[in-house]
């Protein structure tokens, strides 16, 4: 059976910050890996790196700043949000784009547990 996608998997949910990951939670190692993935390229930990220094970008001022094609971009960003890393806030035809800092506190809590 092979995996599945990361669009068809739903975001992952935040741990309560005091939680400490057991060494046989398959939960925990399930969402470590996921976000793992999730930033398993350089171009997706660079997205979160301008996404740290501003509240908010519209995928064109990402776009601007790498050397990629949209489409690229966004693919890139669908991904951070499938793992719940960024989310996504409309306003009429733009998108803006922040990271998600429980999310991201949870991400770094599973690695300290590691």
């Amino acid at each position: 059976m092979s995996p599945a996608s990361p669009a068809s998997q739903p975001p992952v949910a935040p741990l309560a910050a005091a939680t400490t990951a057991a060494p046989d939670d398959p939960v925990a190692d399930a969402q470590l890996a996921a976000f793992a993935k999730a930033i398993a390229h350089p171009t997706r930990v660079r997205i979160l790196r301008l996404l740290a220094h501003r509240e908010a970008r519209m995928c064109s001022h990402i776009v601007d700043e790498l050397p990629l094609a949209q489409s690229t971009v966004s693919e890139h960003l669908r991904i951070l949000r499938a793992a719940g890393l960024v989310q996504a806030s409309e306003s009429g035809p733009r998108v803006g784009y922040c990271i998600v800092p429980a999310v991201l506190s949870q991400f770094k809590h599973l690695l300290d547990d590691l």
